[in-house]
């Protein structure tokens, strides 16, 4: 879990475009960032398993 001040710093508008850095919107890790889900993995991973999110299903063969 990142800390609050490093969430709310990579909020703010950066100086330049470079400089901005996505975030997972539930528990503010970076790492591992999954741009269509807004999501870290982990936490993707979390809803997933637990059918929250629509249309994703584990995959199994």
């Amino acid at each position: 879990m990142a800390k609050k001040s490093v969430i709310a710093r990579s909020l703010k508008k950066p100086k330049f475009a470079t400089r901005a850095v996505k975030r997972c919107f539930k528990c503010g890790r970076k790492r591992g960032y999954m741009r269509n889900f807004d999501l870290c993995r982990i936490c993707f991973r979390e809803l997933a398993n637990e059918g929250k999110i629509p249309g994703i299903k584990k995959s199994s063969w």
